[in-house]
């Protein structure tokens, strides 16, 4: 099931980044494509690495601001980031819709594209949502286990 549109998908992306930046997005507003979204722009203005810092930092203070500061999943984060930073490089498009566009497989949540590098009980741990996680070989069990 792909991930429904949100209020947030009207705004320009300088608006849409300045809202969320802000914490002016309402939690319940704020859906899978926005995250998607919301890293698709960091990652067209900034470096990878300035973007994932950025992005990683925006989410945390969202997640805070809202109550939730555990909802932050650094592997889930780290993992989309890069997954979107490929594609951009794959295949440029000129605005978000064309990126959706061309890689739906991002949004759908489930299954979730992170199903084809990750073992449930991995990405459910508590090492990897506060520590971004290598993906491994599926089914091998790596990653899961806490040092």
């Amino acid at each position: 099931m792909a991930d429904r549109p949100s209020a947030t998908h009207r705004v320009n992306d300088q608006e849409f980044t300045d809202a969320f930046e802000r914490c002016a997005v309402a939690n319940e507003s704020f859906h899978h494509r926005d995250h998607v979204r919301l890293a698709w722009i960091y990652l067209s203005d900034l470096p990878l690495l300035d973007a994932l810092g950025r992005f990683t930092n925006s989410l945390k203070r969202f997640a805070a601001a809202n109550g939730h500061p555990e909802l932050y999943h650094e592997t889930i984060t780290w993992a989309y980031l890069l997954l979107i930073h490929e594609r951009m490089q794959r295949g440029p498009a000129g605005d978000f819709e064309t990126f959706a566009g061309e890689n739906a497989d991002l949004f759908a949540w489930k299954p979730s594209i992170l199903d084809r590098y990750y073992d449930r009980e991995i990405l459910n741990s508590d090492l990897a949502r506060r520590t971004f996680v290598m993906p491994g070989e599926r089914g091998s069990g790596v990653g899961a286990r806490e040092s």
